[in-house]
């Protein structure tokens, strides 16, 4: 019994370092914080930023061994989940920049001259996919 146990620790334990390694290795190699802070121009609060990913992957993990429900107002919710939109938009848009993948999707189209056009177009689809998603499929 003790054996399945210490297995099952083991097991949980490798596979929290494996996810928790690459992450760290998204963040660091792709160099997705630094490219934040020049995009945001926040460059003094990069430390800010760093501290935020650390707490937020503790508390997230934390959070996920329990699922808690919380009682709160909806007006809250909408701002925890606006927070939440922000943080990943700023997230993708930093690993995109890093990656250049807008240049390089704007050139094999062929609207170079539009990216501007390209960038508003992905954000609002994403915006109306996101509200799509809540109202037809959260809470039903």
């Amino acid at each position: 019994m003790i054996i399945n146990y210490l297995v099952s620790m083991l097991i949980g334990l490798s596979g929290g370092l494996a996810v928790g390694a690459g992450f760290v290795a998204f963040l660091t190699v792709l160099g997705v914080i630094p490219r934040l802070t020049q995009l945001t121009k926040t460059k003094n609060f990069i430390r800010y930023y760093e501290w935020a990913v650390v707490v937020g992957a503790i508390t997230g993990s934390w959070l996920s061994l329990w699922e808690p429900t919380f009682q709160l107002p909806s007006i809250t919710t909408a701002f925890v989940g606006l927070f939440a939109g922000v943080f990943v938009g700023l997230l993708a848009a930093a690993l995109t920049e890093v990656l250049n993948v807008f240049p390089i999707l704007a050139k094999r189209v062929g609207v170079a001259d539009k990216i501007t056009y390209l960038l508003m177009a992905i954000v609002f689809g994403k915006i109306l996919g996101s509200l799509f998603h809540w109202i037809y499929f959260v809470d039903r």
